[in-house]
């Protein structure tokens, strides 16, 4: 069996990634590709107790390093229990933020260090980073109103943060567009939600044509 392939979908909030990951997962099942569509952190029971405690309102209180070790909590057990089982199984698994979220947010915004929290991660994950990761572009400012004038989306504890912080999150994913641009593609998300999917289509599309050649 063909294993499977691993894409992250990240940025910003407000970037609408999660509705462009819902959108290509319905556009590949009815191409009769396999796809697994999934979240962090959450996406199982222990990691979905985990993301309640990380995005609660009320833990302000939360020191960062503390931040940044339930989230490698969650990404372990999230991995480990449905990502590589998938993955096994020849999946297309399309997952909604991985490590680059750590490592943007936790690393710089929280300036914990890219490398330190990348070192966190590397025994979360033992190594397994992702065959693409599309990175939703946006200034914070519009991404934030769009998150203000929406009923359907629940307010967590991030988006709370002054506009400093989303400011410096926008920053580190830039970082890492330069470190890591084998896997990383930037796609403009202040364009229309139509063009941002056919975009985010296409490189799907591509990888996935690679993997048949």
């Amino acid at each position: 069996m063909t294993r499977g392939l691993f894409i992250t979908l990240e940025g910003p909030e407000g970037a609408g990634k999660t509705t462009i990951l819902s959108r290509l997962a319905k556009r590949f099942q009815k191409e009769g590709i396999k796809v697994l569509h999934t979240r962090e952190p959450g996406g199982i029971e222990i990691a979905e107790q985990i993301r309640k405690v990380i995005l609660d309102k009320n833990n302000t209180a939360m020191d960062s390093r503390t931040e940044a070790l339930l989230y490698a909590a969650a990404r372990r057990q999230h991995l480990v229990e449905k990502v590589q089982p998938a993955l096994e199984e020849g999946y297309v698994v399309l997952c909604d933020r991985f490590v680059d979220s750590s490592l943007a947010y936790q690393g710089y915004a929280r300036k914990l260090g890219i490398d330190e929290v990348y070192s966190i991660n590397q025994f979360a994950i033992d190594d397994m980073m992702p065959n693409l990761t599309l990175y939703f572009d946006i200034d914070p400012k519009v991404g934030l109103e769009r998150i203000s004038r929406s009923d359907e989306r629940e307010v967590n504890r991030l988006d709370l943060e002054e506009l400093q912080f989303h400011e410096a999150v926008r920053e580190g994913y830039q970082i890492l567009l330069t470190r890591f641009p084998e896997r990383m593609r930037k796609i403009n998300a202040e364009q229309s939600l139509d063009d941002v999917f056919e975009k985010a289509y296409k490189e799907v599309d591509r990888l996935l044509q690679s993997q048949k050649s």
